[in-house]
């Protein structure tokens, strides 16, 4: 059971800052809420049943190392594009609601990559995508944000920078 003052990844909410628990009264009997405030939108507020399915989709933040690593990997990552526009549509949305990062790295990257070849041809992602890629970059963005004590507009050349500086690396071994 997470604690008030605990911070942690909560679907497309990002990270979050348990600020109380609370017992509320929403569906006709009462039970025990965590309330959440999403770091990056102070106005909001989350209230999520402390024994519901919902908060299963509580994850830890990755550590700093966690995140080092995940950026390593990145060029390595295989796309995941699926051509049926229907079948890629719920497997993004599943990947978004799971919250593997490893998968929203693949799935930022397919669309980002399938974007520039869409500009190529004078096109652009179809909206739904642009939308789920949008989803995925904001939980991502926002823990890497969060956990590097970055800005979250900081987080991509970031992310290209540690990618280039591991390339000059590998080449002068």
């Amino acid at each position: 059971m997470f604690q008030i003052g605990d911070t942690i990844l909560y679907g497309v909410y990002g990270v979050c800052a348990i600020v109380d628990i609370v017992k509320k009264n929403f569906n006709g009997e009462a039970t025990d809420y965590y309330v959440l405030k999403p770091v990056e939108e102070k106005n909001s507020t989350a209230f999520v049943p402390v024994n519901g399915l919902t908060a299963e989709k509580f994850r830890c933040l990755l550590s700093a190392d966690e995140i080092y690593s995940l950026i390593e990997a990145m060029p390595d990552e295989e796309m995941l594009y699926i051509e049926n526009e229907l079948v890629r549509r719920e497997k993004f949305k599943e990947i978004i609601a799971e919250g593997d990062r490893t998968e929203l790295i693949r799935l930022i990257k397919t669309l980002y990559l399938q974007g520039r070849a869409k500009r190529g041809e004078g096109k652009k992602l179809n909206v739904m995508d642009e939308r789920l890629m949008k989803d995925a970059e904001k939980i991502l963005y926002d823990e890497f944000a969060h956990v590097l004590n970055i800005e979250r507009e900081q987080v991509l050349p970031f992310i290209t920078e540690q990618i280039e500086a591991a390339k000059k690396q590998a080449e002068s071994l």
